[in-house]
């Protein structure tokens, strides 16, 4: 995917600002405020911009306005300019401070995507312009979100896209570390909002954040720390508006403990078949029904049933494609649920942390609608109702709580 260049000094950190802090022209002052002492300070430093908060969406709304089968080549040349405007303004605001930046759309380094749009992936990145630039003594502040495919035409790269640029430029370029700014100061114990107990970890391994990110964790999209792992880039999560050291994700870690977070993913819907009418064809049939619909999801079977789990807002979608299908398929849907997953080496202590999650859960009347697990996750299923209630139940537990 990308061509590596020599290493060089002083040390190169690839930096991406979300939307929410980019959220203004006073937050886009703070950025290059920070951006400044770091450069005062002898970093090299590539930035890697989203688009202001909101500004995406109010793009979409405008073309949905015009007509909501608008072609998905429109809509990517139409989304990719909220990242135009925010990486010309931070370069304003780093010259307006005495720093060299230049602002660079995807396509001038060039960033080389497959031809999807709307969901293109990154394939290649060519680093030597922006080598060059650095060389210079100049900053490359550069749009993410976005690339250029074989055709010519603008590509985006999908939610998480601004991440998961930065993620290839930092292996495009070989840097010290791809750090993600957002408005939280890393990666938590569990969501803080909901147990307050919850502890910032100063470091993670690879594959504990991609669990954690792919069952409901928002701090980072799953496609960027699977770049990262296996493009071996090391990631850290920074606050734009506190000063700390974040959470570093890396490959390899001193043992820890078994468990290191507990992941959210609210407003959950089950499907489940009971086993005397479980075959083949039933499974295979609603796994094409949801692939044809786009709507993700997770399944499984045991001695008793087959299930899916996809998200709540897909159900009404879901039901109508079901109603058109040549033979009814009968189903049973529980709705309003939550997926609680504790992330960490589930594997080596899977029955003594399952029979302790069975009991922290049945001691408070918290009934297990469906559980699930992997290498790297126990995943149960509750009420919506209870699920605030069970995370910080879990994260006591535990042991979360404690340093």
């Amino acid at each position: 995917m990308t061509t590596a260049v020599t290493r060089r000094e002083p040390r190169l950190y690839v930096k991406k600002f979300g939307g929410t802090s980019l959220g203004s022209l006073a937050r886009i002052e703070a950025v290059a405020e920070k951006l400044t002492e770091a450069h005062r300070l002898g970093e090299q430093q590539v930035v890697v911009c989203s688009a202001m908060a909101g500004e995406t969406n109010r793009l979409y709304t405008l073309a949905q306005q015009l007509d909501r089968n608008a072609s998905p080549r429109e809509l990517d040349m139409l989304a990719s300019t909220g990242e135009q405007v925010s990486i010309a303004l931070l370069a304003i605001a780093l010259q307006k401070r005495g720093i060299n930046a230049r602002s660079l759309l995807a396509a001038q380094i060039p960033i080389h995507t497959s031809e999807n749009h709307g969901s293109a992936a990154i394939e290649q990145v060519d680093p030597r312009y922006l080598q060059q630039l650095l060389q210079a003594g100049i900053v490359p502040v550069i749009a993410g979100f976005q690339g250029i495919n074989a055709s010519g035409d603008i590509t985006t790269l999908g939610r998480g896209g601004s991440d998961t640029s930065a993620v290839a430029l930092a292996a495009a370029l070989q840097a010290d570390e791809c750090q993600i700014f957002t408005d939280v100061d890393g990666v938590f114990t569990t969501d803080p909002a909901i147990e307050p107990a919850a502890r910032r970890l100063n470091a993670i391994r690879f594959n504990e954040m991609l669990a954690l990110a792919q069952n409901g964790a928002k701090v980072l999209h799953p496609d960027s720390v699977a770049t990262a792992q296996r493009c071996r880039v090391p990631l850290r999560v920074l606050s734009s508006f506190t000063q700390g050291c974040g959470t570093l994700i890396v490959e390899d870690l001193p043992s820890s403990a078994a468990i290191v977070g507990i992941a959210i993913a609210h407003h959950q819907a089950l499907l489940t078949k009971a086993v005397e009418a479980v075959n083949h064809t039933f499974r295979h049939q609603m796994q094409q029904l949801l692939q044809h619909c786009d709507i993700a999801f997770e399944s499984s079977a045991t001695t008793t049933d087959v299930w899916f789990v996809v998200g709540q807002q897909h159900i009404p979608l879901l039901l109508t494609a079901m109603e058109r299908q040549p033979e009814r398929i009968p189903i049973n849907c529980q709705s309003s649920l939550t997926k609680l997953s504790l992330v960490g080496n589930v594997t080596s202590s899977f029955t003594s942390i399952s029979k302790a999650l069975a009991q922290m859960l049945d001691g408070e009347g918290i009934n297990v609608k469906l559980s699930h697990w992997s290498a790297a996750t126990l995943s149960v299923w509750v009420d919506e109702a209870n699920a605030d209630r069970a995370v910080r139940v879990l994260h006591h537990g535990f042991g979360l709580n404690k340093v």
